[in-house]
C-alpha cells in the first residue's frame, strides 16, 4: 500500500516530536508550512511521496515569493520542507535530493535589538507593588537577568526554581535541558512575587507554573509580550521592545562585561557557537566608534 502524503506530513512531525523533541510551538509551524506545501502539490496533481519532484518544490518556493513573504520566512519554510525530504529519503518512502539545490532566499545579516543598560534599569522600574506589579517586575528581572527565552519563562515551574543556589533548570530548543543562574536583583524580585503576588493570583488554585495571571491559570506568551510592551511604553522607550530584546540585552551586556563567547552560548541553550557570535558585533561597535573617533589614522 502506497504513503499518502497526509500520512508521510504525520509521520514527520511524529518523528520530530519523539526523536528531536521539539516543542509543539515549533511543531504547530512546521505542520502549517507542510500543510501550505500540501497544497501545492495538490494543484501539481502530485498525490503520493514517490513522485515528489525538484520541480514541484521549486513551483511551491516561487509561489512563497510571490505572496510577499520576508526573505526570512521563506528559506524558514524551505528548511522545514528540505527536513520532510530528507526524512522521506531516509525512511525509503520518497527520492534523495529533491531538495539540495532549491535557492536559499538571500538573507541580510541583522544584528539583533538591544537595549542599554540604562533603558533596561527604566523599564523594570515601571512594576508596580501589586500583585500582577510584582509578578511584572520578577518576569521582567528573570528574561533579561537570566537570558531566557520567552517560552522557558512562562513555562517555568516551581519545581525548575532553585532558590537557594539561585539558578533555574529549563528545557529549550531540541529538548535540551541547561540550569542557569540569575542574579541578586532577579531573586529579591522573585522572592517578593511568591511571597506577596503569586498567592494572591492564583487564589488557592494550584498550578505549577511560576508565573500566573489573573484567573489563576499560567502566563501566556502573548499576555506577557503585552505586559512588556506597556512597561516598555511607560519607560518612554520608542523602539519595540520584545521578549527576545531583553534576551539579546542579556547576552550584549555579558560580552560588554567581559564573560567569554563560550559561556554566553552555554547561557543561552545555543547549539552552535556560531548563533551566539552575532553577538560580538554588536559587542565590538563601541570600540568600533571609540577609534574612529580618536585614533589619528581612523579619519
Amino acid at each position: 500500500m502506497k504513503t499518502t502524503l497526509d500520512g508521510a506530513v504525520d509521520g514527520f512531525l511524529d518523528y520530530l516530536v519523539v526523536e528531536k523533541g521539539l516543542q509543539p510551538n515549533t511543531i504547530r509551524a512546521y505542520a502549517r508550512d507542510l500543510r501550505a506545501y500540501l497544497d501545492t502539490l495538490e494543484e501539481l496533481g502530485v498525490n503520493t511521496p514517490g513522485r515528489l519532484t525538484r520541480e514541484a518544490l521549486e513551483t511551491h518556493a516561487i509561489r512563497l515569493s510571490r505572496r510577499g513573504l520576508t526573505a526570512a520566512s521563506r528559506a524558514r519554510m524551505l528548511s522545514t520542507l528540505r527536513h520532510f525530504h530528507r526524512f522521506l529519503a531516509r525512511e525509503g518512502t520518497g527520492p534523495d535530493g529533491v531538495g539540495d539545490r532549491v535557492a536559499r532566499p538571500r538573507l541580510p545579516r541583522r544584528l539583533p535589538g538591544v537595549l542599554t543598560i540604562s533603558q533596561v534599569e527604566s523599564l523594570l522600574e515601571q512594576p508596580d507593588s501589586s500583585p500582577l506589579g510584582l509578578r511584572d517586575r520578577a518576569m521582567l528581572e528573570m528574561a533579561y537577568g537570566a537570558g531566557l527565552r520567552v517560552s522557558e519563562l512562562c513555562g517555568l515551574t516551581l519545581e525548575a526554581v532553585q532558590q537557594p543556589q539561585q539558578v533555574v533548570r529549563v528545557t529549550g530548543k531540541g529538548g535540551r535541558e541547561r540550569v542557569v543562574p540569575y542574579g541578586r536583583a532577579a531573586a529579591a524580585a522573585l522572592s517578593r512575587y511568591l511571597a506577596g503576588g503569586r498567592p494572591f493570583l492564583a487564589s488557592g488554585r494550584v498550578t505549577a507554573f511560576v508565573f500566573v495571571n489573573a484567573r489563576g491559570g499560567g502566563l501566556s506568551r502573548v499576555g506577557f509580550f503585552k505586559r512588556l510592551k506597556q512597561h516598555a511604553a511607560a519607560a518612554g522607550i520608542e523602539r519595540r521592545v520584545s521578549p527576545h530584546v531583553l534576551r539579546h540585552s542579556f547576552a550584549t551586556h555579558l560580552l560588554e562585561g567581559g564573560a567569554d563567547l563560550r559561556l554566553v552560548q552555554e547561557l543561552l541553550g545555543h547549539a552552535d557557537i556560531s548563533t551566539t557570535q552575532i553577538y560580538t558585533n554588536i559587542d565590538t561597535r563601541h570600540i568600533l566608534e571609540a577609534h574612529r573617533a580618536f585614533h589619528p589614522r581612523a579619519r
